[in-house]
């Protein structure tokens, strides 16, 4: 749980920006990839992305700008990154223009539990990760490189002038 504006802009700076770097090297073709006909898409996932900001964080009075969570995939890579930045940097906008550090104190009904401002910005942080792990391997997958984010990726190794781990 954050206690504090400062620590919650830190750590979404950092996921955000792992998150579009990653939304980066999606390609349109690559949207289709999925483990089977019965999961959600590459795709589907990246717009789950950019569609649960503005959904999350309207639960506790911010208005996002971006899409809405019934606005139709769109047919390019392009339009999801767009969508996500979008609602990425508003939420930091709102964050620091709304609250401050006594804000994420404030307790909301979520999801059929009550959390406190500052619990529904790591959930917001952990649930992103937890996607964007799906979305790496689906990426994979598609052939797609996958840019490091917790440090380097396989394809990186290479640029910190050492040997990429065995497998």
């Amino acid at each position: 749980m954050f206690t504090t504006i400062e620590e919650f802009k830190r750590a979404w700076k950092n996921c955000s920006e792992s998150t579009s770097k990653a939304l980066a090297e999606l390609t349109d073709k690559s949207l289709a990839q999925a483990v089977s006909k019965d999961d959600r898409t590459l795709g589907r996932i990246a717009w789950h992305l950019a569609t649960a900001i503005p959904e999350m964080m309207g639960h506790v009075g911010l208005n996002i700008k971006g899409v809405g969570a019934e606005d139709p995939l769109p047919k390019t890579a392009a339009e999801i990154k767009k969508a996500y930045d979008t609602a990425a940097a508003s939420l930091l906008e709102e964050v620091t223009k709304n609250w401050k550090d006594e804000t994420l104190q404030i307790v909301d009904e979520m999801y059929g539990e009550k959390w406190p401002r500052g619990l529904t910005l790591r959930i917001l942080i952990d649930h992103e990760i937890h996607h964007r792990g799906q979305m790496t391997v689906l990426m994979r997958q598609a052939g797609l490189k996958v840019p490091g984010i917790m440090g380097p990726s396989r394809e990186e190794w290479t640029q910190y002038g050492m040997k990429p781990p065995e497998i």
